[in-house]
């Protein structure tokens, strides 16, 4: 059993990298400003110590050396693509300023090691190559993608300068229950909210554009890999498999309302036409494998929505 701090712990994602960990028997600490998490992600794991703290101030990085956690799993992020290239400051800020600030706290613990969810799609921007392995040119057309590699830079530095190992996740479209459908990117969430209130949904772009949708659960299950491994380096967690939007939202309307109306709109800034990473490293060294089929992802998705009424 280790002691692991994670950021962004009440968040989409975060919340269920805890279900995972606390799964292998791990002693849990959530940092999270709530921002965009709720602490309604948690309700169900009360034994975790929750601290609503922002992670780029000085009282975030204080209470990380008090917690001297002997891993840090760095969920936190401003995630949003148009929003990055709308306020590129922020994030810059939340994105880097935040995790060199959390870095900082672990520059004398001695054995630390950082799971750093970093992002695919984003960091190769326009592919050359279908599937992209991590070798894939890094050509990021956001300030988001952007961000999240120099994230990866910052890691390695501290490698060289304090011995701090890290592993990177560079996760591609990830989808599943608990998503915020108001906040962040992500169409699976978004066009199931809207349907299931009665509405029609939007789509930007052709719909033609392509992304490599992951469940949570499975992307979770890395995260907890990553943790028992502490494998080094850089790893593509994904499914190697290319959906359209356009697809995306038939499988959601059947599932809800059939008829209801699509709407296009024009494609935003920043936001690559396909998108798709190849997992072959994090299935060899990770011994990761994604389990959950997207028919079946999404099924539970909506189901969750129809429970929740978000």
């Amino acid at each position: 059993m280790a002691r692991i701090v994670v950021t962004g712990g009440a968040g989409f994602i975060g919340s269920h990298i805890v279900d995972a960990l606390l799964a292998r028997k791990h002693d849990v600490y959530v940092l999270d400003d709530l921002s965009s998490g709720s602490r309604e992600n948690l309700e169900h794991v009360p034994q975790v110590v929750f601290h609503k703290v922002d992670i780029r101030s000085a009282s975030a990085c204080d209470l990380l050396e008090r917690l001297s956690p002997q891993i840090l799993v760095h969920a936190a992020a401003q995630i949003s693509v148009r929003a990055s290239m709308e306020q590129p400051q922020v994030d810059t800020d939340i994105n880097v300023t935040g995790l060199v600030n959390m870095l900082s706290a672990l520059r004398e613990q001695r054995g630390a090691h950082v799971v750093f969810l970093s992002s695919g799609g984003a960091i190769y921007g326009e592919q050359v190559a279908f599937p992209a392995n991590e070798d894939h040119p890094i050509n990021p057309e956001s300030v988001y993608g952007l961000s999240k590699r120099v994230g990866e830079e910052y890691l390695d530095f501290w490698n060289k300068a304090w011995g701090v190992t890290s592993t990177s996740l560079r996760l591609s479209n990830v989808y599943g229950p608990r998503q915020n459908p108001h906040g962040e990117a992500g169409v699976v969430a978004i066009f199931a909210q809207h349907l299931l209130a009665k509405r029609g949904i939007t789509i930007n772009g052709t719909g033609e554009q392509t992304r490599d949708f992951v469940y949570v659960e499975d992307v979770a299950e890395a995260v907890g890999r990553a943790v028992d491994s502490r494998a080094r380096g850089i790893f593509n967690i994904g499914t190697g498999r290319e959906t359209p939007i356009l697809e995306i939202a038939g499988m959601i309307r059947k599932g809800i309302a059939p008829d209801a109306p699509v709407e296009h709109a024009p494609a935003k800034g920043g936001e690559q036409m396909r998108s798709c990473i190849d997992n072959e490293r994090a299935r060899q060294r990770l011994e990761w494998n994604p389990k959950v089929q997207l028919s079946e992802g999404i099924e539970r998705t909506v189901e969750w929505f129809r429970k929740s009424k978000r």
